[in-house]
C-alpha cells in the first residue's frame, strides 16, 4: 500500500519537500494543499520583476498542471482549517477530511503589518505572494502615482524601493529603528548601502515611528514622526512572522522565537513527545543558530532546501538530521551585492559574546585590469579562540561565492591566523594575488 503524504503549504518549503519526495520514485500518494491559485512561485524574484528585469509571470516556476500531470493531488485555492493529530487527518474549508500516513506542515510566514491608523486604505500593500506583486505592478504603472513610501528596511523592502525609483516614483523608506539591514549587517557596512540608494534619490527617514497613513478611501500621505510625506502607494514591508496558527490550534508546541519547535529530524512536538509522522519545514519552523546555539528563525529558501531533504530522507527511513544554521544571505540592491553569514556585532553583544573585527576594502582585480570593482569585507572572530563567527561583504562584483566560502570556513572552525595565511588562486582577470579576506583577517589580528 502506498504511503499517503499530505503537505500543507506550497511555498518554498512545501515545494522543495514535494520535489524531494518525487525524486525518490517510491510508491506514494502525495497531496499538496495551498491557499493561492498559483503553482511554484519564487517570491524572492518579485522585486526584480517590479524593477522590469523580467515579466512578473516568469516567477511562477511551475504551474499547478505540472505537478498534477505527474500524479500529484495538487490543490490550489484550498485552505486547511484543522489538523487532527489523533486521527491522522486534516480538514479543508469544504469540510472534506484527508487522512495521512505522513504530514508536512509548511505554512510559511505572513507579513507583519504594523498597527497604524489607515493601514486598511486603498493603495497600501504587502509583499507576500504573486497576487501582491500583481497589485503593486498595476499601481506603480498608474501615471497618477508619483510618490511612494516603503515601511521597512530589509532586503525586500529596499529592492521594492529601487523598483519604484526606477519607475520615476519619488520614494521614501522609513522604519522606527535608525538602521537599515539590521539583521544582516553592522551599521558601518549598512551605511554604504544607504549611501548608494540615496544617490538614486531614495529618501530615508529612520528612527521615527510611522504615526498614521492618511487618505479618504485612497492613501494620500504618511505621517512619520512629525513629518507628513506625500504617498500614492504604501508598501508595508516590516518583516515576516511565522504562520503557526494552524499548528498551535492542533496543540503543536511553538518555540521561543515564534516558530514551530522540532527535533533534529524535524518532527513536531506535542506535550512531552515528538510525533514520528508529522514534520515541519520552512519559515514557520524554529531552528538553532550554529554560533549562538540559541533558537531563531531562518526564513531562507536555502534553509528550506536542506529541510526538505531531511524530511524526505526520514519518511523513507534514511535517518537524516537538520544541523544548526549559519543562514548565509545575499542580496542585490541597486547593483550593489550584499552578503552576510554568521552573527553580527549586535547579535554578539546580545548574547554576551566578545568579538574582534577586521575590515578591509580593496579592488577585486589589479589596478591595471579594466572594469575592476571594489569589495568591502568585514570579518568577526571570537575574541578568545580567534575562530571566525561572522562575515559581511558589499561589492558590485560577485559576493555569493565569497559568502559560501566563508560559510565553509566557519563550519570548519577556521581561525584568523589561518585565514590570513590561506592560499588563494590568482589571475589578473578575476582576482588579486593579495586577497581582501586575508587583509581583513590580518586587520583583526592587529586589533
Amino acid at each position: 500500500m502506498s504511503k499517503r503524504i499530505v503537505i500543507i503549504g506550497g511555498g518554498d518549503a512545501g515545494t522543495y519537500t514535494l520535489e524531494a519526495i518525487m525524486k525518490r520514485k517510491e510508491d506514494v500518494a502525495i497531496t499538496l494543499l495551498k491557499k493561492d491559485r498559483y503553482g511554484s512561485v519564487s517570491i524572492c524574484g518579485l522585486p526584480f520583476a517590479l524593477q522590469g528585469i523580467y515579466p512578473l509571470k516568469d516567477i511562477e516556476l511551475q504551474e499547478p498542471e505540472f505537478f498534477q500531470s505527474r500524479g500529484i493531488d495538487y490543490r490550489t485555492l484550498t485552505e486547511v482549517t484543522e489538523i487532527n493529530l489523533e486521527a491522522n487527518s486534516v480538514t479543508i474549508q469544504t469540510g472534506e477530511e484527508l487522512e495521512y500516513d505522513y504530514l508536512v506542515i509548511a505554512t510559511g510566514s505572513r507579513p507583519f503589518i504594523p498597527s497604524i491608523p489607515g493601514v486598511e486604505l486603498e493603495g497600501v500593500y504587502t509583499v507576500k505572494d504573486m497576487e501582491d506583486g500583481e497589485r503593486i505592478e498595476v499601481a506603480m504603472n498608474d501615471p497618477g502615482v508619483k510618490n511612494a513610501v516603503v515601511i521597512g528596511a530589509g532586503t525586500i523592502a529596499l529592492q521594492v524601493a529601487v523598483a519604484f525609483s526606477k519607475n520615476n516614483i519619488k520614494t521614501t523608506v522609513t522604519k522606527p529603528r535608525p538602521l537599515i539591514l539590521r539583521s544582516m549587517l553592522d551599521p558601518d557596512i549598512a551605511s554604504k548601502v544607504q549611501k548608494k540608494l540615496e544617490e538614486l534619490e531614495i529618501r530615508f527617514i529612520l528612527g521615527k515611528e510611522t504615526v498614521a497613513i492618511k487618505g479618504d478611501g485612497d492613501v494620500k500621505s504618511v505621517l512619520i514622526g512629525d513629518t507628513e510625506v506625500p504617498a500614492d502607494i504604501v508598501v508595508a514591508c516590516a518583516g515576516m512572522r511565522p504562520n503557526v496558527d494552524l499548528a498551535k490550534e492542533a496543540g503543536i508546541e511553538i518555540g521561543e522565537s515564534g516558530g514551530i519547535a522540532t527535533d533534529p529530524f524535524l518532527h513536531v512536538k506535542k506535550g512531552r513527545g515528538y510525533i514520528d509522522n508529522v514534520y515541519a519545514a520552512g519559515d514557520c519552523v524554529e531552528v538553532i543558530d550554529a554560533i549562538t546555539h540559541r533558537p531563531r528563525l531562518s526564513m531562507l529558501a536555502s534553509t528550506c532546501v536542506t529541510q526538505a531533504k531531511v524530511i524526505s530522507d526520514n519518511i523513507f527511513g534514511d535517518n537524516s538530521s537538520f544541523d544548526p544554521v549559519l543562514s548565509p544571505t545575499v542580496a542585490n540592491i541597486a547593483g550593489l551585492q550584499v552578503g552576510s553569514v554568521g552573527i553580527t556585532s549586535e547579535t554578539a553583544k546580545r548574547y554576551g559574546m566578545k568579538v574582534i573585527t577586521g575590515k578591509k576594502e580593496k579592488p577585486t582585480k589589479p589596478r591595471y585590469y579594466p572594469g575592476r570593482k571594489s569589495m568591502l569585507m568585514k570579518l568577526l572572530f571570537d575574541a578568545y579562540s580567534e575562530r571566525l563567527v561572522g562575515a559581511q561583504i558589499i561589492s558590485e562584483d560577485q559576493v555569493a561565492d565569497r559568502i559560501d566560502e566563508l560559510s565553509i570556513a566557519i563550519r570548519s572552525g577556521m581561525r584568523a591566523r589561518e585565514l590570513r595565511m590561506m592560499e588563494k588562486s590568482f589571475d589578473p582577470s578575476v582576482a588579486l594575488h593579495r586577497d581582501v579576506m586575508a587583509d581583513a583577517a590580518e586587520d583583526a589580528l592587529n586589533v
